[in-house]
This record gives C-alpha cells, sequence and structure tokens, in this order.
C-alpha cells in the first residue's frame, strides 16, 4: 500500500485541534514516543547560540553595582571614558549603564578590571 502525503496532509488541514490532539496522543502512544521529548532539540540550538556569543569580538562594558566607594567609581569611569567629573558622577548615578560600548575583548576586561578594583560591579555584554 503506497503511502499518499496529499491525502495525509489534506486530512490534517481539515481537523480541529482537539481532533489533532487525539492524532498526537495516539501516534505517542503507539511508537513509544513523546512530543516533549521532540521540543528538546530546540533548547539544544540555544546552547549553539550561547557558543556563539563566546565567539563575540565587541562587548559592552555596563556598570551594574556602583558599590560603596561612589568616588573611586567615577574616578575610574573618567579614566576609561575621558568624560568630565560632572559627566562622569552622572554616568555612575545612572547605575546600570553602559560605560563604553564596542570594545576589544583586552580593552573591555581591562575597563572591568579598573572598575572592579574602585568597588564597582561590573558586567560585559
Amino acid at each position: 500500500m503506497a503511502f499518499d502525503k496529499d491525502a495525509f496532509l489534506t486530512a490534517l488541514d481539515s481537523m480541529t485541534v482537539l481532533e489533532l490532539n487525539d492524532l498526537v496522543k495516539a501516534i505517542e502512544e503507539k511508537f513509544g514516543v513523546s512530543a516533549a521529548a521532540m521540543a528538546a532539540p530546540a533548547g539544544a540550538g540555544g546552547g549553539a547560540a550561547a557558543a556563539v556569543a563566546e565567539e563575540q569580538t565587541e562587548f559592552n562594558v555596563v556598570l551594574a553595582d556602583v558599590g560603596a566607594n561612589k568616588v573611586s567609581v567615577i574616578k575610574a569611569v573618567r579614566e576609561i571614558t575621558g568624560l568630565g567629573l560632572k559627566e562622569a558622577k552622572d554616568l555612575v548615578e545612572a547605575a546600570p549603564k553602559a560605560i563604553k560600548e564596542a570594545l576589544s575583548k583586552a580593552d573591555a576586561e581591562a575597563a572591568k578590571k579598573k572598575l572592579e578594583e574602585a568597588g564597582a560591579k561590573v558586567e560585559l555584554k
């Protein structure tokens, strides 16, 4: 007996949601599979996206929290960005805020280290 794909797709197209749900359950029982297990590889695709994210070449330095030593953090922000005192202070007080964007990994790590030494919490994105 030959399988007629077009007839099968036409039959699926005319089914209600309840009928489709019953069909899925019947297929699960007949072949010992689970629709939930079929969704698992989609989650693995997220891991592949995370692997690609690890290979990024540009990083943003984000000031997550100023910490207890606000003056030192302002000085570090001024040194990293070249901003004036008022601009650096406003930037620090607006945390969480991006300090520098599109930096190389080495520059972003150096900026992060400098800010953390000043007492701030920093994220690289």
